[in-house]
């Protein structure tokens, strides 16, 4: 899916699709489109939180800027500058993304049913073509695209920039805004200046299959930015479509709420010359005159052609039953073109996400491979420093091992090897020396007992000598 809308999205820029980009709360005023204001500085006073800026672009370039609210699902002013104008294009109706979900990645103005299932909430902040569908109301452009270049014609033809309108009231607004444009205010702003124009509705409490509000006045606000500048205002009641009123630029203000200002300084209303104002008026007045003319002579066509009314009342049933069997028929037409255009949508997205598959099977093999054919020189270096450094290691161990040896004592090596010798030859001696010991003692015995007998003996001489009396010698 997110495939077939890159895909969709690139083909949407290549056409040159336009596209539009919701104005985020930390930019002022309308960004890039604030060229399309007097100064450069929008309409004050529109601060609703339903309130959303768009500045409406166009192979990249501002094209015309729009406030439009969510809540009433319609555009409350487009504001663009004149510019020569083309033939009209063919309509190609569009939808912003973004209204409905500020988290999309498209801020690209797609076809609606491009996005059905890929934008959420489409339609809960937005009008949809099918909002319009069966109910008697066309898709009125607030900006006209007869009053614009080529490039800005394609531009214009969003559903941010259409209020529903019955078709007669479609067709006598962008009527008389054409010819006070290009016969009243055009001749009198100089080509070197710039003509500024607030094209807006006031929303009333009617509702298109209650979600749509119809609006309840059309207004037109222009402003020449010239040094002796000129405003103007012009108001159509819906309930009366051949109603054209011209006023001043403050006293249009009033129809809004308080606080209210479509331009800067009033774009000089207060100090505009009262002989341009009168000729722009006056030019105004000839257009709106014209128009009541013509409807008048209409109005007697239609008596005179009374019977051809009544004619055409019998037949409308069966011009309706037409009408329904030619309408089915372009519905069953769109409907197999969609239905195509679906399959293959489907199938190029099946393609392109099978050969997005293949492809990274492919970068993943190949790269598995390339990591392996890499690894293999560097176990092989790994496992020959292993062997080096376990050589290595036991020339170490033998080195330790030789040097170890080497440094104990001849001395205490040849005292070692001559200790049985020398343990075996003085065994006889010990014997010798513990004989001798023997007999040693037994002498001592004898020794002291003869001593002791003699001590004894002594002893009983002496007392015998010392008690016995002396005798003769005879005795």
């Amino acid at each position: 899916m997110k495939t077939s809308i890159l895909f969709l999205l690139c083909l949407c820029v290549f056409l040159g699709f336009s596209h539009g980009r919701v104005v985020g709360e930390d930019e002022t005023g309308f960004a890039e489109c604030n060229v399309f204001f007097p100064g450069q500085v929008p309409p004050e006073g529109f601060t609703e939180a339903f309130h959303v800026k768009i500045c409406q672009l166009y192979n990249k370039e501002p094209r015309f800027a729009t406030l439009y609210s969510t809540k009433d699902k319609i555009p409350l002013y487009s504001a663009f500058k004149y510019t020569k104008p083309a033939q009209n294009g063919e309509e190609d109706w569009l939808v912003e993304p973004q209204i409905d979900d500020p988290e999309s990645d498209l801020q690209e103005m797609v076809h609606e049913a491009d996005i059905v299932d890929s934008v959420a909430n489409l339609g809960t902040n937005q009008a949809l073509s099918l909002d319009y569908v069966g109910s008697g109301y066309e898709r009125g452009l607030l900006n006209p695209s007869f009053l614009n270049e080529k490039d800005f014609q394609v531009a214009t033809y969003t559903l941010t920039n259409a209020v529903p309108m019955s078709p007669s009231l479609s067709k006598s607004w962008h009527r008389d805004i054409r010819r006070v444009v290009e016969q009243a205010l055009v001749p009198h702003c100089s080509k070197k200046d710039h003509l500024y124009l607030l094209a807006g509705a006031i929303p009333s409490n009617i509702q298109v299959n209650g979600k749509v509000s119809v609006p309840e006045t059309l207004w037109l606000a222009a402003c020449c930015d010239a040094p002796e500048g000129w405003s103007l205002g012009l108001v159509k009641k819906v309930k009366d479509e051949n109603s054209l009123a011209d006023l001043a630029v403050g006293e249009l203000e009033k129809q809004f709420l308080a606080g209210v200002q479509l331009f800067k300084g009033n774009c000089g209303e207060d100090n505009q010359k009262q002989e341009k104002t009168e000729a722009i008026l006056q030019a105004v007045t000839q257009i709106r005159s014209g128009e009541q003319a013509g409807t008048s002579d209409n109005q007697e066509a239609k008596d005179s052609g009374l019977v051809r009314k009544l004619a055409g009342i019998i037949a409308t049933p069966f011009i309706k039953l037409l009408e329904l069997l030619i309408y089915i028929f372009v519905e069953l037409v769109k409907f197999m073109f969609h239905l195509l255009w679906l399959i293959v949508k489907r199938i190029g997205s099946t393609l392109l996400d099978g050969i997005y598959s293949l492809w990274n099977g492919m970068v993943f093999y190949l790269t598995e491979i390339s990591m392996v054919l890499i690894s293999i020189p560097c176990d092989v270096g790994k496992v020959c420093i292993n062997i080096l450094q376990g050589f290595l290691g036991i020339i170490q161990d033998v080195a330790i091992f030789t040097y170890k040896i080497l440094s104990i004592p001849m001395g205490f090596v040849f005292h070692l090897a001559a200790f049985p010798y020398y343990s075996i030859c003085a065994i006889p001696s010990v014997l010798k020396d513990i004989a001798t010991g023997i007999g040693g003692i037994f002498s001592l015995v004898i020794d002291a007992t003869a001593t002791l007998l003699h001590g004894f003996y002594y002893l009983a001489a002496r007392i015998a000598k010392r008690f016995v009396p002396k005798g003769s010698s005879d005795d």
